[in-house]
């Protein structure tokens, strides 16, 4: 298991019961402040206003605006239980954020600008909770106890009263989500031209998309077959087509996705939002993950970049991570980015075959093998053949995560890695070169 997951469990559970003190592993984990916490310690970069925090009989919710992010976050919860997919209430939230600013400042904004930057959480308690699949990750129930009112209506009449009664006694924190809204919608009119024409592109490119070996199986499917397996599903993001040649061959229809860049991405560090309908490669990326309007119908649960691991993959690896944190940090916050840990060794003699992750477990192999093995280094992905690869992206498929610590915003990581260079910049690299010696001529010789 990793300890960051276990850690992120603890933390919930810490949010959702203020002023219970948690300990794990010597270290620990409390809240005065419930869901108000939850989002000030997950914030990614600075907000434009303080966190509007409402509580009620079997409700919480906070809510507050990024300064930076175009998107939408949400945390949801019911019964303590993270809804990780979200389900009715968190539809309702969304629903009522809109209703109650659309009523509030006598305007039909578009409910995308209301909802543009918004990060928000909810709370709710739910007698005889139906949840849609197994795992309890969305909620499927309509009401909030069988025969009782709605959850929609619900969320919607708690939101209309005590969201509606904080702007009113907050005329400074209105007027910043006001000129919020403007702003969103001025930006999405401004690119209206270029998303229509980029739409185009992508919906005449989908009919025949070459970069795209597309699954059966995706995470927004309303009907799942006999076999729910939206969970499992995976995309993976190759460089070229010789690496994505044995993924293609290997992989499980079904469940299991290929898409086949075309050399290095842009780096879009920087970069307006604009940049992803320009170019050809994001706009179709975007489209085959359909996240264009926030993760609501993300098609894959799994999003797995899956390069060489030399230098170059290493380098289109990071503007891959670049790209999403910088138009899509939610994909990132909510778990759904891997990078693909694949075998960089092959030692084997005639009768076993090992595949080796490190040099550690090379050495390793070598030893246990005996005298003479042959050695095999994977330079690239199209170097393993599809009967091997099988193996590595099957059962035993190892994902490594990527996640962004409590103690940095996506901001400061961008910043660090993607932005000017500094000397500290120079410095962490210096610390950081890693020599590898020819240890199995050593071993052999």
């Amino acid at each position: 298991f990793m300890i960051e997951y276990v850690e992120k469990m603890m933390w919930n559970y810490a949010y959702l019961n203020p002023g219970l003190t948690l300990y794990l592993n010597g270290e620990k984990f409390y809240s005065e402040n419930g869901l108000k916490d939850l989002l000030k310690d997950n914030l990614d970069g600075n907000t434009l206003h303080d966190i509007i925090h409402l509580k009620g009989e079997d409700i919480e919710i906070a809510l507050t605006h990024n300064e930076r992010m175009q998107g939408e976050q949400y945390y949801s919860f019911v019964n303590g239980q993270h809804t990780t997919q979200g389900g009715t209430h968190q539809n309702a939230l969304r629903e009522g954020i809109v209703n109650v600013m659309r009523d509030f400042y006598n305007k039909n904004f578009d409910a995308a600008d209301i909802r543009a930057c918004v990060i928000a959480a909810i709370s709710i308690k739910v007698i005889e909770p139906v949840f849609e699949s197994q795992t309890k990750t969305k909620l499927g129930s309509l009401e909030m106890a069988p025969g009782e009112v709605h959850v929609r209506t619900f969320v919607g009449n708690f939101l209309k009263e005590h969201l509606d009664n904080y702007l009113h006694r907050n005329p400074q924190v209105a007027e910043i989500i006001l000129k919020k809204i403007q702003r969103a919608e001025r930006e999405r009119k401004d690119l209206q031209g270029i998303r229509k024409l980029a739409r185009e592109r992508a919906k005449k490119a989908s009919l025949h998309n070459k970069k795209l070996r597309d699954c059966r199986a995706h995470l927004n499917d309303a009907k799942p077959g006999k076999e729910d397996r939206r969970l499992e599903t995976t995309i993976f993001i190759t460089e070229g087509d010789s690496a994505s040649g044995s993924i293609t061959k290997s992989r499980d229809v079904n469940t299991q996705a290929v898409f086949s860049l075309k050399g290095k991405p842009l780096n879009s560090y920087g970069l307006s939002k604009k940049v992803v309908y320009e170019n050809e490669e994001f706009n179709l990326l975007q489209a085959a993950l359909n996240i264009e309007d926030g993760l609501d119908d993300l098609r894959y649960n799994h999003v797995v970049i899956a390069t060489d691991a030399d230098v170059d993959g290493m380098h289109i690896r990071l503007l891959l991570i670049t790209f999403f944190l910088q138009f899509f940090p939610e994909l990132v916050r909510e778990g759904h980015l891997y990078i693909l840990q694949t075998p960089l060794f092959r030692v084997r003699n005639k009768k076993e075959t090992r595949y080796c992750y490190s040099p550690e477990e090379k050495n390793t192999a070598i030893s246990d093998l005996g005298p003479r093995p042959e050695i095999t280094r994977f330079k690239g992905l199209g170097e393993i053949s599809p009967d091997e690869f099988k193996y590595f992206i099957g059962e035993d498929i190892r994902l490594e995560p990527v996640m962004i610590s409590k103690d940095y915003t996506s901001d400061d990581l961008l910043e660090f890695y993607m932005g000017k260079n500094t000397p500290k910049r120079q410095e962490f690299i210096i610390d950081n070169l890693r020599v590898e010696k020819n240890l199995e001529e050593e071993l052999l010789n």
